[in-house]
């Protein structure tokens, strides 16, 4: 990838697109209508995406953004959890493991530029990235308690390495949307600000690292990542729990009510997930 020109496409993707700004800086758009969320297709893509930056030996630095100004990234689709893919990445490891352990291991720099809603296995996968900064706009949330699962795609293991347990069993139990202001108090983002200002930091912050050498960059992330990393094995137990969830008395009597009421659609429901969640049916909690 080396030798792409400045504004270049990698490749074509389902759910996003890929352009080579320089051989050193790379920008990563997710676009999967209406509500981004997260795909079969995009799991399958995903560690894809992480071997052509793997590979890619000039590369310094990719930004990952939203081509929708309400979704960064957001849940899984779980009225497709049937379709979730089986295979095995390079690690071993299932697709979402293989994905955010790597990215998170490569010597490159992945940096999240966060508007609007990242929750679930979205906010799992920005967990995994380097840095992450978000506009006043934005919304963080892990809903899946309030529909009888849990995360399963390492939030239970980023969150109480960023967040400490306590806030981390704050955000999981009580499955709620939070703003940008208070996840950077609690640790879940590098910075927010205006929404005005948030292009020109994050590509200033990305032009900046990708003009320093590759080997030092290698070597810092080398050695933070010795004390402020899950290790894939943890991050697996969550995920199988995840599943085995599914299964659970409470996700088949919850995800159904949910789905009903507007689950991975564009709308209210959607806009306001934690909200929503919080006022459920009396009916749908005995």
């Amino acid at each position: 990838m080396s030798d792409k020109k400045e504004g270049t496409p990698v490749k074509q993707w389902t759910h996003f697109s890929v352009t080579a700004e320089t051989s050193r800086l790379w920008r990563v758009t997710f676009d999967s209508p209406p509500i981004n969320l997260v795909t079969p297709e995009m799991l399958t893509e995903l560690p894809a995406l992480v071997s052509q930056m793997e590979a890619a030996p000039e590369l310094r630095v990719v930004v990952f953004e939203s081509a929708n100004p309400d979704y960064f990234l957001n849940h899984y689709d779980t009225s497709r959890v049937a379709e979730t893919p089986k295979d095995l990445g390079a690690t071993g490891y299932p697709l979402v493991i293989d994905t955010s352990t790597r990215l998170s291991r490569l010597p490159v720099v992945s940096i999240a530029k966060i508007r609007g809603r990242v929750r679930g296995v979205g906010s799992e996968f920005a967990l995994a990235m380097d840095m992450r900064f978000a506009s006043e706009r934005a919304l963080f949330g892990q809903p899946e308690t309030a529909n009888g699962n849990l995360p399963g795609g390492g939030g239970l293991e980023h969150l109480p390495l960023l967040l400490a347990r306590a806030r981390a069993l704050e955000v999981a139990l009580s499955s709620d949307d939070y703003s940008g202001e208070l996840a950077e108090r609690y640790g879940w983002v590098n910075r927010t600000v205006l929404d005005t200002e948030l292009d020109e930091l994050v590509d200033a912050l990305a032009r900046r690292i990708a003009s320093f050498d590759k080997d030092s960059i290698t070597a810092v992330k080398k050695q933070v990542n010795r004390y402020t990393l899950p290790s894939a094995e943890d991050i697996k137990s969550s995920y199988d729990s995840y599943f085995a969830s599914f299964g659970w008395p409470g996700s088949q009597r919850r995800l159904p009510a949910a789905i009903a009421a507007g689950r991975n659609q564009a709308g209210d429901y959607e806009k306001r997930l934690g909200y929503h969640l919080g006022r459920q049916p009396e009916s749908d909690m005995v």
